[in-house]
Order: C-alpha cells, then structure tokens, then sequence
C-alpha cells in the first residue's frame, strides 16, 4: 500500500492532457489520447455542463477526474452528475488521491446543484468497483440496455 500523500485538487487545464494520456495509457494498457482531447476541449468549452478536476502534487498531476453534469436524465427533474473518467497514476494507487479528487468532486456538485453521480464499469474492474464502493456507490435499481448494431436485424 502506497503512502498516504497530500495533494491539491486544483481545475484540469489544457496544458495537462499530456499527463492525462500518460496516466490512462498506463491504466489502460493503449492510448486513448483522441477521447482525453475531446474530452478535456469539452470540459473547457462548456465548463457548465462539466466538472474536471486534477490532484497534483507541486507541478505533477497524478490524478484526474472528469464528470458530465445532466439535466432531466432518466425523467428525472434533479440535475445529475455522469462520471466518465477518473485515473490515478498507477504508482500512486492506494495513496488516497482518488478519494481527495472524489471529496472535492462532491463539493463542486453540491454547489452546482447536482445531487447524484452515476458511472458505468465494466464486471471485471474489482478494484475500480471496490474503490466506488468505498466512497458508497451500490447498484443503480435502473437495468443499462444496450443494441449492438449491424447484428443481421433488419430496421
């Protein structure tokens, strides 16, 4: 187990998605440098509809979180918050950085009115699920389907 380190949680800027990439391509064993771009240009384009926030550590990012805040998802009145990213650097996993960015993403969506955080995972991420679990995430009651096109059915 990592060191429990202390860090800031400052707003994620144009000038850190070098390290964003380099952070995901070490999670994620490829580079998905396309998505981090669009991604983080979103974010700073409509900064209202986003929250992306990086833990650093004097000038290093090591961590990162990037949340799309929605308004009437699901039929529901209640703004709502879809966590589509979080990475921490791999070597600094179990230091307590993502639980900082988790806190201070919690505080930044009280105060723009989001009162729900919903995120997808995949059924073989255990440590991502473990870590959601700690910070209370359970089981959404709501079934995810899903339509896989070009199948052979016909429109």
């Amino acid at each position: 187990m990592a060191t429990k380190r202390t860090c800031e949680i400052r707003p994620l800027r144009p000038d850190d998605l070098a390290r964003v990439v380099e952070i995901d391509s070490a999670l994620a064993g490829r580079s998905r440098r396309g998505f981090f771009e669009k991604r983080l240009q979103a974010a700073l384009d409509f900064a209202d509809d986003f929250i992306a926030l990086g833990a650093v550590d004097g000038d290093r990012l090591n961590g990162y979180v990037i949340v799309r805040l929605q308004s009437g998802e699901f039929g529901e009145d209640r703004r709502s918050a879809m966590l589509d990213v979080i990475g921490v650097d791999p070597h600094l996993q179990r230091a307590g950085l993502g639980h900082e960015l988790m806190k201070e993403l919690e505080k930044v969506m009280k105060q723009r009115g989001a009162g729900e955080l919903r995120t997808q995972i995949s059924w073989d991420q255990h440590a991502l699920a473990q870590f959601f679990a700690s910070r209370g995430f359970s089981l959404a009651p709501i079934p995810v389907l899903e339509l896989q096109l070009g199948n052979g059915l016909e429109l």
